[in-house]
This record gives C-alpha cells, structure tokens and sequence, in this order.
C-alpha cells in the first residue's frame, strides 16, 4: 500500500509548515529546510518531532 493522493496533497513539516518530499519507497517524507525525516508506518505518516531522524549533510543538500 502507499499513501492516499489526498493525504499527499496535504502533507507539510509540522515545524516550519513548508513543503515536505515523501519518499514512500524509503518510508519516510523529508523536510530539508528543517533537516528531519519523518517516518511512514503502516502506510501512516508520523509527523512527530520526536520520531524524527535527523537528515545527513548528503540528504539534505543532494536533490
């Protein structure tokens, strides 16, 4: 499964409301302004700070 066009559509960064990048064969949605990946459980976005891994140099520069 993946996630619902809809809910894409929605998706932004809980912190800085910008725009996120979801990476739904990695499981997680990016936001590189903030430098976190968020993960996506069970076909559901955890858009929790807590739960997030911070993104490498490499990840949040490369495009």
């Amino acid at each position: 499964m993946s996630l619902a066009p809809q809910l894409k559509g929605l998706l932004v960064c809980p912190l800085c409301k910008g725009e996120v990048e979801i990476r739904e064969d990695d499981q997680e949605i990016w936001c590189r302004a903030d430098g976190l990946a968020f993960p996506i459980r069970d076909d559901i976005p955890v858009m929790l700070a807590d739960e997030a891994r911070t993104l490498t140099t490499d990840e949040r520069t490369d495009r």
